[in-house]
């Protein structure tokens, strides 16, 4: 036996509400005698009378009557499919607004994950756009699909680790503890850093500030207020303050009288791809986040 077509069973529903072949010609668009036809075919199908013809008026045969309700679920399990179908076909023409804390997507894994969408969604315009410091609560405002990140974020906002490593810090040329191999927290202590907006979280602000100081103190900052890390560069420069980034800064960042010291008791940094809860299953957010796990999947265990 065949599988009746959904358009057979359209018919059918049709004829089942109208009980007239007229009728629900009219109403499917089409003369009856096609309409008749479509029906009988749908009986030589499903192996069973629907329609009761010994009568002058058309009625449900038994066999109709008991099977209008399972047709009419069929249906519309196939305009769901149709539905959900043009949904994703628009997803995969569609664009996905991503935000990049700073220039955090130069670092490995970020380019493999944006190259790796880009080639399972061809379609999709991916927009990538560069944050300060607030990237976090522009993910919460809803300002970008997803983001990569730095820990720590803002509350709700849910992630995914893609890699690790350690932090330095960023010095003036002409200052004596910028000619060391490596520092220490303490050498650091007395160093103002440079002055967070207050549009900086202050659980970001207190991890990149490495505070408080190792005995308990807490730290001092300078008058500024910036929001991003360019805007800290040339006060750095200028000897007015530090910042401690992380280790790829010395090659994403290299700036004239800016040096980059190791700092050997740093907490590491971790940077994270970050979505809200109620992005998740969004047809474009779920797709970085398959392309984020499909690279970290064939990444050696110690690249994350």
């Amino acid at each position: 036996m065949r599988y009746p077509s959904i358009q057979q069973l359209q018919l059918f529903l049709l004829l089942a509400e109208e009980l007239h072949f007229g009728r629900a010609a009219r109403r499917a668009f089409m003369a009856q005698p096609t309409f008749s036809r479509h029906i009988t075919a749908l009986e030589e199908r499903l192996g069973v009378p629907l329609v009761d013809r010994t009568t002058r008026r058309v009625a449900l045969s038994a066999a109709g009557e008991a099977l209008v309700g399972r047709a009419r679920t069929v249906v519309e399990a196939a305009d769901e499919l149709r539905r959900e179908a043009a949904a994703q076909a628009d997803a995969t023409a569609g664009r996905i607004v991503i935000g990049s804390l700073e220039a955090i997507t130069s670092m490995d894994p970020v380019p493999a994950v944006l190259d790796e969408l880009r080639e399972v969604w061809p379609h999709v315009e991916v927009d990538v756009v560069r944050m300060g410091f607030d990237a976090g609560p522009a993910v919460l405002r809803g300002d970008v699909d997803a983001a990569f990140l730095f820990l720590p974020v803002p509350d709700g906002v849910q992630t995914l680790t893609l890699a690790g490593g350690p932090r330095c810090v960023a010095i003036a040329d002409g200052h004596p503890l910028a000619a060391r191999d490596r520092l220490t927290l303490a050498d650091l202590a007395d160093e103002p850093r440079i002055g967070w907006s207050e549009q900086v979280p202050r659980a970001f602000r207190d991890f990149w500030s490495a505070g408080p100081r190792p005995d308990g103190g807490p730290v001092r900052f300078s008058r500024h207020a910036i929001v991003d890390y360019e805007s800290a560069l040339p006060l750095i420069a200028m000897g007015q303050g530090i910042q401690f980034p992380p280790g790829a800064t010395r090659w994403l960042y290299p700036r004239r009288g800016v040096s980059y010291v190791d700092v050997t008791d740093l907490e590491p940094w971790t940077a994270v791809l970050g979505w809200l809860p109620s992005r998740r299953g969004t047809p474009l957010v779920a797709a970085l986040r398959q392309a984020a796990g499909r690279v970290l999947r064939g990444l050696p265990c110690d690249g994350v």
